[in-house]
């Protein structure tokens, strides 16, 4: 037996080290709606943001934890690595992010004919990546 689905997208937490620095990437350069905040068990703030269909759930903790992701991407590591975000305006979010001094750690990139993506890091240095089909 599979899941029984109720919603047809994911929500996505990620715990954070600096939450202004989060909000910022998150909501103000990829232009996310932040739709609400509030406590959280185990002393943590959370921060719900819409993209699309899929929420996006900034955690901050009080202290940070002082384990992080190593960085370094797709081939440093097991686990989730990045997340992947279908867009049809690859070249203008590439842009923003390189004028907010975002690291792009793939530009815009044809994968196949018809298909393209890039990848940022966001400011805890998890990786973003965004999908552009024709």
């Amino acid at each position: 037996m599979g899941a029984e689905l109720t919603k047809d997208s994911i929500d996505l937490g990620i715990v954070v080290r600096d939450i202004d620095k989060a909000l910022h990437f998150y909501r103000d350069v990829l232009g996310f709606e932040h739709i609400g905040d509030g406590p959280m068990p185990g002393g943590a703030h959370m921060h719900r943001l819409m993209c699309g269909s899929s929420m996006i759930k900034l955690v901050v903790f009080s202290p940070t934890p002082e384990a992080a992701n190593p960085p370094g991407g797709l081939h440093k590591a097991t686990g989730y690595r990045y997340w992947t975000i279908s867009v049809s305006n690859l070249g203008d979010i590439v842009s923003a992010c390189e004028a907010d001094g975002v690291k792009v750690k793939i530009p815009s990139t044809e994968i196949r004919p018809g298909v393209s993506i890039a990848m940022v890091e966001d400011p805890d240095g998890n990786w973003v990546e965004f999908l552009q089909t024709a």
